[in-house]
């Protein structure tokens, strides 16, 4: 039996303030945006390349915005992703260089965090 992460909820404050963050400053792609009802807003967002989407919105979580921590995405180039982050406006701090990987990061306009991992040679 196959058991594939599809997707996360991102607890967020501001939908639209997010998802502007998201695909415009990060580059995920926005797959959804529904109102499904006065009280219910879906918007799935995409990472390039990544079998898993976020969902952002409003009434799809009790989560507190800001909350989550540990989420990550994996890059060929984590220099090449930190200066594009940087250079739409985003604050990810110099790539580190660790024995599992090179890194740098990302917090949404909440506070979510996000690291940005770059593989170890094989």
């Amino acid at each position: 039996m196959d058991l594939r992460l599809e997707l996360v909820m991102v607890p967020v404050s501001d939908v639209d303030r997010a998802k502007a963050f998201y695909a415009d400053q990060v580059g995920f792609v926005v797959d959804h945006d529904h109102r499904v009802s006065d009280t219910v807003r879906f918007v799935q967002l995409t990472p390039p390349g990544s079998a898993c989407s976020i969902a952002i919105g409003e009434g799809i979580t009790d989560a507190v915005p800001g909350s989550v921590k540990g989420l990550q995405v994996v890059v060929d180039d984590a220099d090449a992703a930190r200066e594009h982050l940087v250079a739409h406006g985003v604050d990810a701090p110099p790539v580190e260089d660790l024995a599992w990987g090179r890194f740098t990061g990302f917090r949404d306009p909440d506070g979510n965090e996000w690291a940005v991992q770059q593989l170890p040679d094989r």
